[in-house]
């Protein structure tokens, strides 16, 4: 299979190195400033077992034609410029495994400027837990295979021929893929922890495990809790054990982790709140519904990032 990987991020890295192990032909997109170095260096994956560097053809624009299946590894604020990226390429499927809401509806406005009339025919959503965390352009540090959801074929819409295709893809590199129905519920359960773990840890400046303890526990679940009640009115209804076992569950798994916004705020980089916290906001504010912790943990972030941002900085 010809598959093209825009992003070489921690998730983009792990996909694209995984699936050129496992015999496909991959290009992966990065950014001009990073181009030569990882062409220079390959991917660098690092797991239990050491360190692995797998070569790639790498490009600064996606290919025009020849690929079969293109994968958008970018985080949900590089997510509309990567979908424009893709304007002198033929409508061919998209993976979308980004965190957040929301995130199809971008791709799809997007990939309409860039010419393509029915994008909705050809993109896939994902839910992607496979945990892995960037140490650089290209390079990665791998926690395990972990799991990718993708969407029950009568669930996928137009798109649903094309699940099949990325299911077969990713099990062919060793993840473990699962089609689940019920896959809005799922959207919105990844969304809830991550609305409830990211801001936290990102504002607190300590890995995921430190959620456990107080002062941190409470607010964590004060977020999750006050999202829930966003889900609720959008139809989708969670039980007060089910998310804090959820919660439980993550936070425990991943409690080595600095979450992928604790590690962009400290990169000065932009973080994807408004997808996460932003899209829960949005949703109960369709709905009548005031979610004051969210909304104060939203301009929180929002105004780290600015100060950060170098055209916030004195000259």
């Amino acid at each position: 299979m010809r598959v093209v990987v825009v992003g070489a991020g921690a998730i983009g890295t792990v996909l694209a190195g995984s699936l050129a192990v496992a015999g496909h032909s991959v290009t992966v997109v990065v950014r001009p400033a990073y181009l030569e170095r990882v062409r220079a260096d390959g991917l660098r994956i690092e797991d239990e077992s050491g360190t692995t560097r797998v070569r790639v053809t790498v490009e600064d624009r996606p290919p025009l034609d020849g690929e079969d299946l293109t994968i958008l590894a970018v985080k949900t604020f590089d997510l509309a410029d990567a979908a424009r990226s893709l304007r002198a390429v033929l409508p061919l499927p998209v993976l979308l495994p980004q965190n957040g809401l929301g995130v199809e509806r971008t791709a799809d406005a997007a990939l309409r400027t860039a010419g393509w009339s029915d994008p909705g025919r050809y993109l896939v959503r994902a839910v992607n837990s496979v945990p892995a965390t960037a140490l650089g352009p290209g390079a990665a540090r791998w926690g395990g295979h972990g799991e990718i959801l993708l969407p029950a074929p009568e669930e996928a819409g137009k798109a649903a021929p094309h699940v099949a295709e990325f299911q077969h893809l990713l099990a062919s590199a060793g993840f473990g893929v699962r089609l689940a129905s019920g896959f809005g519920r799922e959207l919105w359960r990844k969304a809830l922890v991550n609305a409830a773990i990211n801001p936290v840890t990102a504002l607190r400046g300590v890995p995921n495990g430190e959620l456990l303890g107080e002062p941190y526990r409470s607010e964590s679940l004060e977020l999750l809790h006050e999202g829930a009640r966003a889900a609720a009115r959008a139809g989708f209804v969670f039980a007060d054990a089910e998310i804090d076992a959820d919660w439980e569950r993550v936070v425990r798994f991943t409690a080595a982790n600095r979450s992928s916004m604790l590690q962009d705020l400290d990169r000065g980089r932009p973080t994807e709140i408004d997808a996460i916290s932003g899209e829960i906001l949005r949703t109960a504010a369709a709905h009548g519904l005031d979610l004051p912790r969210t909304r104060a943990i939203v301009e929180l972030v929002t105004a780290r990032v600015a100060a950060s941002s170098p055209r916030a900085q004195p000259s």
